[in-house]
């Protein structure tokens, strides 16, 4: 038998009260802003959100988590990583996700044991097994709970509990990390990840919510929303034009497929 809502969010509930205290892994979107809202609800200031800050996350990502975390009120601490130097990620390999995961999932155990509790969670849920996420295998290494995914959450549901509850990032488009804009064994390097968010804020200031900027070096690969395709195409093309060549790219292409999650993953075998 399927679960309601209801049932799924009573089972979250019972879930977080059986922790003692938590640090949970916390971007501000719409995933971990309902888990550390249920977290707070539940253990007050036991419930720690943590904010990854580094040269792999837009400054706008920060700034939203801030807000996200003022607005339920609860625990916020950032930690700082160096990504770049994190050794073997700036190769940019298909286990990317997983060398990066690591490093951070030590860094939230250091702090959940300086904070003297016995969990770290994350906003993880059942919608993400259907993507290649080596992160995800990182974090269950490390001992890292999803309670979302462990209550049965998908998308959909967490868009709807986090609409029931009030929160503003009900519908707020998914975000990741800006390597997920590069394709693999594609060099990082500071100046690229900087042409990326550059023209990123900059389709975002012209009023688009969901979209990705794809590095093919100097092509820009342009993904949006399907209700933001022809507004683009029509109305804005020549003000994108000028925009992301602005940000350091020679040539601007829009996808005509639109934005779908893991796009880079495509090219990898399917059947390994």
């Amino acid at each position: 038998m399927i679960a309601s809502l209801e049932e799924k969010n009573e089972h979250l509930v019972g879930i977080i009260k059986g922790m003692t205290g938590c640090v949970i892994g916390f971007s501000g979107g719409v995933d971990s802003t309902l888990l550390f809202a249920v977290a707070k609800e539940v253990l007050g200031d036991r419930a720690i959100a943590v904010t990854i800050t580094s040269e792999i996350h837009p400054d706008q990502e920060l700034q939203e988590a801030r807000e996200a975390a003022g607005r339920i009120g609860g625990r916020h601490r950032l930690l700082s990583v160096k990504a770049l130097e994190i050794p073997g990620l700036a190769e940019n390999s298909e286990n990317r996700c997983y060398v990066c995961k690591k490093v951070i999932a030590n860094e939230l155990w250091s702090i959940a044991r300086e904070e003297g509790v016995s969990f770290v969670i994350d906003g993880g849920n059942l919608d993400d097994r259907d993507d290649y996420r080596p992160g995800r295998q990182a974090a269950l290494e490390a001992g890292i709970r999803s309670p979302l995914d462990e209550a049965g959450f998908t998308k959909d549901d967490i868009r709807q509990l986090s609409k029931k509850m009030g929160l503003a990032t009900w519908d707020k488009p998914s975000y990741a990390c800006l390597i997920s804009r590069f394709p693999y064994s594609v060099y990082l390097t500071p100046e690229k990840l900087r042409r990326v968010a550059l023209a990123e804020d900059f389709l975002r200031e012209m009023g688009l919510r969901t979209v990705r900027v794809r590095f093919h070096e100097d092509v820009a690969r342009i993904e949006l929303g399907e209700a933001e395709y022809e507004r683009v195409a029509n109305e804005l093309r020549r003000g994108v034009v000028e925009k992301v060549k602005e940000a350091g790219f020679a040539y601007v292409a829009l996808d005509l497929q639109g934005y779908r999650t893991g796009a880079m993953n495509e090219v990898l075998d399917k059947t390994d």
